[in-house]
């Protein structure tokens, strides 16, 4: 466990600083190769085992819910995968994550406003900049006006360099959504 969730400046807030204007960001566990944690995401995304993703949402949010940050949320929102992705691996990890933390915190989920409108390469190999290129231009929001005004917990697996989550979470920030960010790992 990190207890980012004790400290506003945690690492996962820090590296998103001048990339994202967030009101707090947070991530549940430590990614190190080879170690438990890239075991358990690696079946959550891969080894069709959905169920991890719930239960790590659910568990994390009996850790943050002392925080009061619940409690100023209106949505929680998923980096979404993109449909062709969706249909293959039949559940998005993020999601189930989100969906974990929903389920717990009673606060609204909703997969369907911020959408993946291109197929990607996946970013395990690419460097910093290559990131930020391979997911530039690839989310729109379906409905803004659903989130203007709205604070939003946007919600993904695993945060590298915080590409995905800035990109993604820009369109939200634009359409006037306040945003928090929760990870279930940094790497």
């Amino acid at each position: 466990m990190t207890d980012f969730h004790l400290d506003e400046q945690n690492e996962t807030a820090q590296q998103l600083w001048g990339k994202l204007d967030f009101k707090q960001a947070v991530s549940m566990l430590y990614l190190a190769k080879s170690s438990r944690v890239a075991k358990l995401v690696h079946k959550l995304k891969y080894g069709n085992e959905p169920d991890i993703g719930v239960f790590l949402g659910q568990y994390y949010t009996k850790i943050l819910q002392p925080t009061g940050i619940f409690e100023q949320l209106d949505m929680i929102v998923p980096v979404p995968i993109h449909k062709s992705k969706l249909r293959k691996r039949g559940y998005n990890q993020a999601g189930q994550f989100a969906r974990g933390l929903s389920k717990v915190s009673g606060v609204p989920l909703n997969e369907d406003i911020l959408i993946r409108t291109k197929v990607t390469e996946s970013q395990t190999q690419k460097n910093r900049i290559e990131r930020y290129d391979n997911v530039e231009g690839v989310f729109a929001l379906r409905r803004p006006s659903l989130v203007k005004g709205k604070h939003i917990l946007l919600v993904d697996d695993v945060l590298t360099t915080g590409a995905t989550i800035c990109v993604a979470g820009n369109q939200l920030v634009q359409a006037g959504a306040a945003v928090s960010v929760a990870t279930i790992a940094r790497a």
